[in-house]
């Protein structure tokens, strides 16, 4: 049998009860069925003859890009974990019900009346989703760049003093920070960062840390970007001479900002990381009342969430909007979820379905908004099970037949041009840029392919578009769960699979 998840192996009856217990239809074939079909198989029986694949699943489709025919499929209608590539369905989705000029507001307003230079009340933020109030579109990349617009923005209105507290807003989402399956363990990490209707620099803070100046195994040096005191980090890591690859890793309480830091870096090395904070709405109102302290408000109450108050009535229908910031349009944030893989964009855009199309700012509701789209565009969605909008989750099941069928769909619409824009080109530009470079040939087809990456523990994928020697555009997608080779070997073997058919001279 198959190992489907962890190196367990499943019988044909324990199989079918994993899927209900997910809550996900029995495959229509089952994961040990390796049927293949349609003109390319020639093509790739003597490849996958090479490999092992006898444990874990590999599921691929490889269609045209015009017509849709089916040119190969193996396990294409297997639900297996996406990785990554579950962002095709969440972006595919949110430019159909939102469009490319969807725009965020995220507004600035009091509770309370100016006296003179004193704010007799509340400052107030209103948050409704965004993910970009960040560094990543403002000049010089300055984290904190829109903060100190609003701070200058009450100078001018000749605020010096706050009487109340500064307040975080973000009901526009419900409280679940994270989809169900994401790794407890690594909550400290970017790609764990928390989901909240008001979030700053993608619910994380930035760590540069320095081996200049330490001799070999002594403590490294970093420095919080932006400086707030809304963490502390505990410091084990250390500056190496060795050359081998340097990581640190992150660990937090769930509910607590100390982070422990393990890891190594190199001897006269300086690099950055980030460290998802608990808690981001809190964590906005700390670094906007920082920010205005600097400025020269003095703020007599302090930051709190909106949901440390039990009666949040006196917020509703009284405040008096100041200042808003508008986010790029989405079209701009789709591209930093499809070409860098941002999980954080992705979950923030995910709810905003859920808010937009269903009135619950929520994981499941915008799931439900994925699906109906997929419905809309008349894709089959029986084993699709999604919990999340990254694909973060171990409990996500999507086909690889889906995964292309969402691909073509969108290719037949006004948004077309704008998607592929935001996919990755192998061995150029975004989580493609170091891949399809092990060797000539790969280098050589590399510009070739515009594809969205996925990786998660025991899971590679690859789904896209490829154009062959001759012209033609063929839209693909792979799903390798649980195979019997490193992840190096994976990548590469997925690699070796699309090249084959770019370097194919004739028309399928």
């Amino acid at each position: 049998m198959r190992r489907l998840c962890g190196g367990t192996r499943l019988t044909a009856w324990a199989t079918a009860a994993l899927w209900l217990a997910l809550g996900v239809s029995t495959p229509a074939r089952a994961a040990n069925d390796s049927t293949t079909t349609g003109p390319l198989t020639a093509l790739f029986k003597p490849f996958l003859s090479q490999y092992d694949l006898s444990m874990g699943v590999m599921g691929c489709v490889f269609r045209d890009g015009q017509t849709g025919r089916i040119l190969y499929a193996r396990n294409a209608d297997v639900p297996l974990k996406p990785a990554s590539n579950n962002k095709i369905l969440t972006t595919a989705a949110a430019l159909h019900y939102l469009g490319p000029g969807y725009q965020y507001e995220t507004v600035l307003a009091v509770r309370g009346i100016q006296r003179g230079d004193t704010l007799e009340g509340d400052l107030v933020v209103v948050g409704s989703g965004d993910p970009s109030i960040s560094g990543r579109f403002v000049p010089n990349h300055d984290r904190k760049a829109i903060l100190r617009q609003w701070a200058d923005f009450l100078v001018q209105r000749g605020i010096r003093r706050i009487t109340g507290n500064v307040v975080g807003i973000d009901d526009a989402f419900d409280d679940q920070a994270q989809a169900p399956g994401w790794p407890e363990t690594e909550r400290g990490e970017w790609y764990c960062a928390e989901v909240s209707a008001l979030a700053f620099n993608d619910s994380c803070v930035d760590v540069r840390w320095s081996g200049a100046g330490a001799g070999d195994r002594e403590p490294a040096r970093f420095e919080i970007i932006p400086l707030t005191q809304y963490v502390q980090i505990v410091n084990f890591v250390t500056a190496v001479s060795e050359k081998a690859p340097h990581e640190r890793y992150y660990e937090r309480p769930p509910t607590r900002n100390v982070f422990t830091v393990r890891g190594r870096i190199g001897t006269g090395e300086e690099v950055f990381d980030s460290a998802a904070v608990f808690n981001p709405t809190l964590y906005f109102a700390t670094v906007l009342a920082e920010t205005l302290c600097e400025a020269g408000i003095a703020l007599e109450g302090k930051p709190r969430d909106i949901d440390e108050y039990k009666d949040k009535s006196p917020f509703e229908g009284t405040l008096v909007r100041l200042t808003a910031y508008q986010s790029p349009p989405l079209s701009r944030l789709v591209e930093v979820v499809n070409m860098n893989s941002h999980n954080f964009y992705a979950e923030q855009i995910l709810k905003t379905l859920g808010r937009e199309i269903e009135g619950e700012g929520s994981f499941a509701a915008g799931c439900r908004v994925v699906r109906r789209y997929l419905e809309t565009c008349g894709i089959d969605t029986r084993g699709l099970h999604i919990v999340d909008g990254s694909g973060l989750s171990r409990l996500d099941r999507v086909t690889p037949n889906q995964i292309a069928a969402t691909l073509l769909a969108v290719s037949r619409t006004s948004d077309s041009a704008l998607f592929f824009s935001t996919l990755p080109q192998g061995g150029t530009s975004g989580s493609l840029r170091k891949r399809f470079q092990s060797t000539s040939a790969l280098r050589r087809i590399g510009p070739n392919v515009r594809a969205k990456t996925g990786y998660i523990r025991g899971c590679h994928a690859l789904s896209g578009w490829l154009e062959t020697r001759a012209g033609q555009s063929i839209c693909f997608s792979i799903l390798c769960n649980d195979l019997p080779m490193t992840d190096d070997r994976t990548k590469q073997f997925i690699e070796q699979m699309v090249a084959r058919v770019v370097e194919s001279r004739k028309r399928w």
